[in-house]
């Protein structure tokens, strides 16, 4: 039984750890930090491995919160640089006039951003996206859609101001 378990972890490892790992770098941009997240999502799999229903799914929301965990430390660091600087400096620091669609993701509510990272950066269909987070479809088209709009918000008022 036990060999049967440890194969079946290693069969599923070997299938969806190189997509993992790679879908973790286009949001994280860093290759070691990408890895060191997809083999978290793997090693928080195996500690609760038979209480897990949808492994797939419980790696890329673990995954997807261990993300939103990188970006958070980073802003912070990024904020005690500026606060930092800003003490040195004269002058209040220039805003940045073009935010990066990954800082917008990342300042979505969570009900918005997992449905995101999900569809868009995990390429997974509306149902499975649904499935993983325990919403109706619609509910899931609703959230896609909001989120859009928010980002096309936040798009539209940084390219006003740098007209």
């Amino acid at each position: 039984m036990k060999r049967s378990r440890e194969k079946e972890a290693s069969e599923l490892f070997a299938a969806l750890y190189p997509r993992l790992a790679g879908w973790c770098r286009r949001l994280v941009d860093d290759d070691g930090t990408a890895h060191e997240i997809a083999s978290e999502a793997f090693t928080r799999l195996w500690a609760r491995w038979t209480a897990v229903d949808e492994p797939r799914g419980f790696l890329y929301v673990t995954a997807a919160n261990l993300v939103r965990d990188h970006w958070r430390k980073l802003e912070r660091e990024r904020k005690a640089l500026r606060r930092a600087t800003t003490e040195a400096a004269i002058g209040p620091p220039s805003e940045q006039a073009d935010p990066s669609v990954r800082l917008l993701v990342q300042s979505l509510p969570e009900r918005l951003r997992v449905p995101i990272l999900l569809h868009y950066y995990a390429d997974m269909p509306i149902r499975e996206v649904s499935m993983l987070t325990g919403r109706k479809e619609g509910t899931v088209k609703a959230d896609l859609h909001a989120a859009r709009e928010l980002l096309r918000a936040h798009l539209g008022r940084s390219l006003d101001h740098t007209l």
